[in-house]
């Protein structure tokens, strides 16, 4: 996030897209609520009627896969009435006159078209963010799970800079991170092209400087792959050895048979976990790993804000931190020590390593987490980024986006639009939360969503078992009939194995971040069956 999650409570007005905030996000949807309750305008953007807009001042059930085409309708319709920031534009940004050639293109009529908004409801919120002193934008995989995930956050990008909102309190651009400690994942390097704190591999003089301070030499000069760049190569034999650390591969990833084929061509396979899962079942190797509640350490949440995490327990058996086994895997094969005793004396090197992350010693956050960057040990930290006016590379750079539509298309063989996300009461792949009976009693099994008019035609009610079948496989479970998703639109998610999301979900992937396509894809619902068992108090509970 370029702001803190706090400072949603003082937005005027908050523009909420791709994200189901209240159920992924709780602790952010509260601070949303606060601001609410304070007279802020808050404009819910989801073709779903997901609980945030019960909070709503504007709901817009724009299309699945049409984010592009409905942002750059409002840049022109902004453009067009003069309410764009162009001192913050001639300041701070290069070239800003391209950006309005660009979405000349995206009249309002034209983005209506394409979207399904309508262009009087577009016109209002163009209006709104036009006249607004500052907007905070929040979004999360609604926007980056698509093929044009990256052109998506690159096209938020381009209204907030028009609007002149990055930089100011209460605004900014907010990705809101998808999975635990995620963010203190990629700030600590586990990305294939950077080292921590986001210093680039292909970089000499960063290379230089660790290969100085690790005593090496020769690191790749080569960004690594990505996971299904990896795991494709899995079937042609270019990638041997997998080591998957704490990912149920097999059930997160799209298209679950093609997953396993993948995996099942891999020479040796690796898993680090703390509980069985459809993945393990495939290694030839698992190492036990330590959960939360057994490690000393960091986390890092979704504003940047580093934390401590200190063992409340010992772990059983032969459990142990990832940071010992990755340490002696090193040792062991190739006779490297990286002489680390603790999860300190590992952030450490890491702190002395980088800049943004110079000042954060666990000394100060031993109480409360500071947020990065962070550049000396009397800094601060920072609440919100580019106060300066000035961006990473300068100036901002805008991007010329177009639209671009979900890769499969419905037919009348495949008449539904599936979209996956999460629920409430349910984390991840659920390996952990389906190992609490409270949990298991409020969401004890997977439904389809489907809409009302749909499920009428199709002679389906609530509680009937049906099959969702799309060109990869199909899943058996019960349906739940509502006003949630639009007509045409299907939703599971995919926390549990016997009904993943997963099964159907298409191999289609962001070119440039490598992320699936998890929010579009087609099928068909048949309905196979009566209801087993009434399902009335899974529904009660199922509501958030």
């Amino acid at each position: 996030m370029t702001n803190s999650v706090r400072e949603l409570e003082d937005a005027k007005v908050i523009f909420v897209i791709g994200s189901n905030t209240t159920e992924a996000h709780p602790v952010v949807s509260y601070y949303m609520k606060r601001a609410v309750k304070k007279g802020a305008i808050l404009i819910v953007n989801d073709p779903r009627k997901i609980d945030l807009t019960k909070w709503a001042t504007i709901h817009v059930q724009h299309k699945v896969g049409t984010d592009i085409a409905y942002i750059n309708g409002l840049i022109n319709e902004i453009f067009k009435n003069g309410m764009e920031d162009k001192e913050y534009m001639k300041e701070h940004t290069e070239n800003p006159d391209d950006i309005r050639k660009w979405v000349e293109g995206y009249t309002v009529e034209k983005s209506s078209e394409i979207c399904g908004v309508p262009v009087e409801m577009m016109k209002k919120i163009a209006k709104i963010l036009g006249e607004a002193e500052h907007v905070s934008v929040c979004y999360t995989l609604g926007i980056t799970e698509h093929i044009c995930g990256t052109d998506n956050v690159k096209t938020l990008a381009n209204l907030q800079m028009v609007l002149g909102n990055i930089g100011f309190y209460a605004a900014g651009l907010n990705p809101l991170r998808g999975q635990n400690n995620v963010q203190g994942a990629c700030d600590m390097g586990a990305l294939p092209n950077v080292y921590h704190n986001y210093q680039v591999v292909d970089n000499p003089q960063i290379r230089e400087k660790m290969e100085k301070a690790w005593g090496v030499s020769d690191l790749p000069a080569r960004p690594g792959y990505k996971m299904p760049t990896m795991l494709h190569h899995a079937l042609d034999g270019g990638t041997k050895i997998l080591y998957c650390i704490g990912d149920n591969t097999i059930q997160t990833e799209p298209h679950m048979a093609h997953t396993i084929k993948e995996i099942e061509a891999l020479e040796f396979f690796i898993c680090s976990d703390i509980f069985p899962n459809i993945t393990t079942e495939y290694a030839h190797v698992i190492f036990p790993d330590c959960s939360w509640g057994e490690v000393d350490g960091t986390f890092t949440n979704t504003e940047r804000r580093v934390q401590r995490v200190r063992k409340l327990v010992d772990s059983p058996g032969e459990c142990r931190p990832q940071w010992w086994v990755l340490q002696e895997l090193a040792r062991r094969i190739n006779g490297y020590d990286l002489g680390f005793t603790s999860s300190e004396a590992v952030w450490e090197d890491m702190r002395k390593t980088s800049t943004g992350f110079a000042g954060i010693t666990y000394k100060r956050i031993d109480e409360q987490g500071l947020q990065w960057p962070c550049p000396t040990v009397e800094h601060p930290g920072t609440p919100f980024l580019h106060t300066s006016g000035k961006f990473t590379r300068g100036k901002g750079l805008f991007h010329k986006t177009d639209h671009i539509p979900p890769f499969e298309q419905t037919d009348e063989e495949y008449p539904f639009v599936l979209s996956t996300g999460r629920r409430l009461w349910h984390y991840h792949s659920a390996t952990q939360t389906l190992h609490s009976a409270g949990f298991k009693n409020l969401f004890p099994e997977e439904l389809i969503e489907i809409n009302t008019d749909d499920a009428r035609k199709l002679g389906i009610k609530s509680g009937d078992t049906v099959k969702a079948i799309s060109r990869r496989g199909e899943i058996t479970l019960k349906a739940w009939v509502n006003e949630r998703s639009a007509p045409g639109i299907c939703w599971i998610a995919f926390h549990f194995a016997e009904a993943c999301a997963n099964v159907l979900t298409i191999h289609k992937f962001d070119p440039v971040t490598e992320t699936a396509e998890y929010k579009a894809c087609a099928i068909k619902v048949e309905k196979v069956a009566d209801g087993i068992e009434p399902v009335s108090k899974i529904l009660r509970q199922a509501r958030p």
